[in-house]
């Protein structure tokens, strides 16, 4: 064997056995990590069909609309103007649908581009303990973020963005304002006479999440006045006050490399490190096989499957031999997906597919179709 070779398999298996998951603490023994504390998860679900079945990894080879989402710097690397829509049928019958835009500029060295995400669900029976059958009330949840991204290549090599975003909670009759912003950056270059690119990006780093709205309004009775008889008073208007919540705010390192490289064909294995501020450390790691021009036509298709690990996903089951959980928890993270594409002059079009497991909630289904021009 070469020593090309053996190079390049070496960094295939660190590649596919992704980056360190966590660092042991020592001479600590409690667990701090502040599980469940953040608000606006949603906004977390990715965008378009082919990121969620590449994982998180996904960020270092995002260079088409969904880089809005993943990574602002890939935005740079756009070939074209272009437009993505997708949705996300998630678990409960409840969808998550995200939709951008994005438009390169000055001879392709800078891009554009806006970005929206939406989740909730409607009309939802309202149950309380003293009407445990329903009260006849409904309520609604709607979450949505936008964001505004700028993108810019600085050499041949080197590409930086970043994203500005307001988040809008409306939980029933409370709601909640924030304001985010995320920031990434995108390394390219070949080794090997193979494309190798290195990437890490801030999401979601902003203000905390605060909600009011009619449903923090009470009528509270009158505190008597210690010593004194009762006076009878009518209840007095008030307000709960809420304690403002954290964003999902994450941190990812993300190298991918294409082990093959041709014309018309490529396979790239990819995989990251990730640290919430929600959650333990985690890694994902993944491949993508992309096929274009077949048989000589316009048409072209693409095979992709990861595997994302999660800390919080530890199931942790009473007794594992008499429970399915332990599976549950081994696959929490599986996706898998794939997509057709044509392209015919500067006009692109795809479709793509994904399916991803989330464990004891099941499999959800991602659909997205693009148009560059």
């Amino acid at each position: 064997m070469s020593h090309t070779s053996a190079r390049n398999l070496a960094l295939m298996a660190a590649l596919l056995s992704g980056l360190p998951a966590a660092a042991v603490a020592q001479g600590i023994d409690q667990d701090n990590t502040a599980y469940g504390t953040t608000s606006a998860e949603f906004l977390l679900f990715g965008a378009g069909a082919r990121g969620t079945a590449l994982g998180g990894a996904f960020q270092s080879i995002a260079t088409d609309v969904s880089a809005l989402y993943y990574n602002p710097a890939g935005l740079a690397l756009l070939p074209r103007a272009g437009a993505m829509v997708g949705t996300y049928s998630y678990v409960a019958d409840t969808r998550y649908n995200w939709g951008g835009i994005a438009f390169p500029f000055s001879g392709g060295s800078r891009a554009v581009g806006i970005q929206i995400g939406t989740f909730g669900f409607s009309e939802q029976p309202v149950f309380t303990v003293e009407q445990p059958e329903g009260t006849g009330e409904t309520y609604s949840v709607s979450e949505t973020f936008a964001g505004l991204t700028f993108s810019q290549n600085f050499s041949d090599r080197f590409s930086a963005g970043i994203t500005a975003k307001g988040i809008f909670d409306v939980l029933g009759d409370a709601s909640g304002e924030a304001f985010a912003v995320d920031f990434g950056t995108n390394f390219h270059a070949s080794l090997s006479g193979h494309p190798i690119r290195f990437s890490f990006v801030v999401a979601n780093l902003g203000t905390n999440l605060s909600y009011s709205g009619e449903a923090l309004l009470v009528e509270t009775p009158r505190q008597p006045i210690p010593g004194e008889p009762d006076v009878p008073s009518n209840p007095q208007p008030s307000q709960f006050r809420t304690t403002g919540y954290n964003l999902p705010t994450i941190f990812r390192v993300a190298l991918a490399y294409d082990l093959i490289t041709g014309d018309n064909n490529r396979l790239t294995v990819l995989s990251d490190f990730n640290q919430p501020n929600n959650n333990g450390a985690g890694f994902s790691a993944g491949g993508e096989w992309m096929s274009e021009r077949l048989g000589g036509s316009n048409f072209g298709f693409a095979l992709r499957g990861s595997y994302s690990y999660s800390a919080a996903n530890n199931l942790d089951p009473v007794d594992p031999n008499t429970t399915a959980l332990g599976d549950e928890e081994n696959l929490h993270g599986l996706a898998f997906g794939g997509g057709l594409n044509y392209g015919s002059g500067n006009f692109n079009l795809g479709l793509d597919y994904a399916w991803k497991y989330l464990g004891v909630l099941g499999g959800t289904n991602f659909f997205s179709v693009s148009v560059g021009w």
